[in-house]
C-alpha cells in the first residue's frame, strides 16, 4: 500500500461509488427470487437508482453548490453518458464534466459489422507494436507515429472493404489482407483463411503463437501460456490474474486495517449482476442531449492504446458518433496512454492521467458565469 503522489484531492474531493452486487454493496433481500433485478441489472434501470442515490448524497452532504463531474471506467462509460441527462432532467442537477475512462460504448461493443471489426486495426498495431511483432518499416518508428496511419486506414479504407462483405473483388481481397498484416503483425494467409474479419479474441491467441504465448485481452502487455497453441482465443485473461491477485489483497487490508471497516461481507471484485438488460440504449444520444442542454457539460475520455476489450479507437469513434452536429466538438477531449485498460498502472500514465483530469477540471469551472450560449 503507498499514496498516490498524483492525486487529484488538490482539486477536487472524490467519492466512490458501488452499484448494487459490487464491493460491499448489496441488494435487499441479497438473493434468491426475491430479488427485484429489473430495478438494478439493466442500463436503464442502472442508471435511474444510481440517480436517486445521487441526489440523496448530494443533498444530504450539502454539496449543491459544489462544481460536479462523475467518472465512468469500462461499462462506467455506457453508466455516465446515461445519467449525464438522467441527473438533469429526473434530479435537476448539472454537471461540469463526464469522464470517461475505457469506455465501453454498447451502441458498437459487441455488435459486429463493418465498422466494429475495422476499427480494432489500430488497437492490433498497437499490441503489435509493443511485442514488436510488426515490419521493420513500422516497427523502427515510435508508437504515436504509426498509428494515424493505421487509422487512416482503418477508415477509409478497411471499413469500405468489409462493407462489400462476400462480394468484394479478389484482388481488392488480396489488397486489404496483406495490408491488414502489415499492420497487425498477423499473416496475410490466416486474414484470408477469415475473410477478412479478425476477430479480437483469435488475435490475443494467435499474435505471438510463434513464441508460444498469448496476450492479455484488458492489457496486450500481458503474456499468458495456454494447453494447447492451437485455437481461436485464449484459456485465461492473463492481465486479470495479475490484477485479482494484486488488488484483492490490497482493497481488503485498506478497508478493514486503514479505514477500520469490519465485515464479514465479501468484497467482491466482480458481481452478480447478470443477466443484464441492455435494451433500449440511448445512452450515446443521452450524452449528446445533455451537452446540448447545458453549455458548461464537457467531456474527457481516457484510454490506454493497449486495451483489447475496449479499444482506444472505439473510444475515439463513440466520441465523433455523439453529436452528429459537430457543433459541440471543441467540448470533447481524448486522452490516449502507453497502456491498457487501467492506465493508472503504469507509473509514468497514473501521473498522466492524474494530470489531464487535474487540468480537465480546471478548465471547466463555469467560474460564475451564467449557463447560456
Amino acid at each position: 500500500m503507498k499514496q498516490n503522489p498524483y492525486s487529484v484531492l488538490d482539486v477536487t474531493d472524490i467519492v466512490y461509488v458501488n452499484p448494487a452486487n459490487t464491493g460491499y454493496s448489496r441488494t435487499i433481500p441479497e438473493s434468491g427470487k426475491e430479488v427485484d433485478r429489473e430495478k438494478f441489472f439493466g442500463i436503464n434501470a442502472d442508471i435511474k437508482y444510481l440517480a436517486e442515490w445521487l441526489n440523496t448524497f448530494v443533498t444530504r452532504n450539502n454539496r449543491w453548490r459544489s462544481p460536479k463531474y462523475i467518472v465512468g471506467e469500462s461499462y462506467g462509460g455506457t453508466r455516465v453518458m446515461g445519467l449525464s441527462l438522467a441527473l438533469q432532467n429526473q434530479q435537476w442537477m448539472y454537471l461540469n464534466g463526464v469522464i470517461m475512462v475505457s469506455p465501453a460504448d454498447y451502441k458498437l461493443y459487441n455488435t459486429g459489422g463493418a465498422v466494429e471489426n475495422a476499427i480494432s486495426l489500430p488497437y492490433y498495431t498497437a499490441a503489435a507494436w509493443h511485442h514488436k511483432a510488426l515490419p521493420s518499416e513500422l516497427q523502427n518508428k515510435d508508437l504515436l507515429e504509426i498509428l494515424p496511419e493505421s487509422e487512416n486506414y482503418a477508415v477509409n479504407t478497411l471499413i469500405p472493404a468489409l462493407a462489400k462483405g462476400g462480394f468484394i473483388g479478389k484482388t481488392e481481397k488480396n489488397a486489404v489482407a496483406e495490408k491488414m498484416a502489415y499492420y497487425s503483425g498477423l499473416s496475410k494467409e490466416e486474414i484470408l483463411d477469415q475473410n477478412l474479419v479478425v476477430p479480437v479474441q483469435y488475435f490475443w491467441k494467435n499474435l505471438l503463437k510463434e513464441r508460444g504465448n498469448t496476450i492479455g485481452r484488458l492489457d496486450s502487455r500481458y503474456l499468458g501460456i495456454d494447453r494447447q497453441l492451437a485455437g481461436i482465443q485464449p484459456d485465461y485473461s492473463a492481465e486479470l490474474t495479475s490484477w485479482l491477485h494484486s488488488f484483492t489483497p490490497a482493497i481488503n487490508y485498506y478497508l478493514q486495517e486503514e479505514l477500520k471497516f469490519k465485515t464479514d461481507i465479501k468484497y467482491n471484485m466482480f458481481g452478480p449482476v447478470r443477466p443484464w438488460n441492455n435494451d433500449d440504449d440511448n445512452t450515446r444520444d443521452n450524452l449528446r442531449q445533455a451537452m446540448a442542454q447545458n453549455p458548461y457539460l464537457n467531456v474527457l475520455v481516457q484510454s490506454g492504446y493497449y486495451d483489447g476489450a475496449t479499444t482506444y479507437f472505439q473510444a475515439k469513434y463513440t466520441m465523433w458518433q455523439t453529436d452528429p452536429s459537430g457543433k459541440m466538438k471543441e467540448r470533447f477531449d481524448f486522452k490516449g496512454y502507453r497502456s491498457g485498460h487501467m492506465m493508472y498502472l503504469r507509473r509514468e500514465d497514473l501521473q498522466n492521467a492524474n494530470n489531464d483530469i487535474r487540468d480537465f477540471i480546471k478548465r471547466t469551472m463555469s467560474n460564475g458565469k451564467s449557463a447560456k450560449y
